[in-house]
């Protein structure tokens, strides 16, 4: 997938492991190589933050209500 996205194995691996952050681009170009477009990328790590997000909040029993009318969005850091 790094020869398909143009980015170096090394880097790559950086990103997956969490040791450094893509860029827009990087995204775009390793969404562009699974045959995905970054919207889709970004919306399925919505869902999946969305899924997490209520689970935890099962788990302590906290609630959250959305920010706005796309919801509430929390990143790792």
């Amino acid at each position: 997938m790094a020869d398909a996205a143009r980015i170096s194995m090394a880097y790559l691996s950086e990103v997956e492991r969490g040791r450094k952050e893509a860029s827009s681009e990087v995204l775009a170009a390793a969404a562009r190589a699974l045959g995905l477009s970054l919207a889709d990328v970004l919306a399925l790590a919505q869902g999946e933050l969305i899924r997490l997000s209520g689970a935890r909040s099962r788990s302590t029993g906290q609630h959250e209500r959305p920010a706005g009318p796309l919801g509430t969005v929390r990143l790792a850091a």
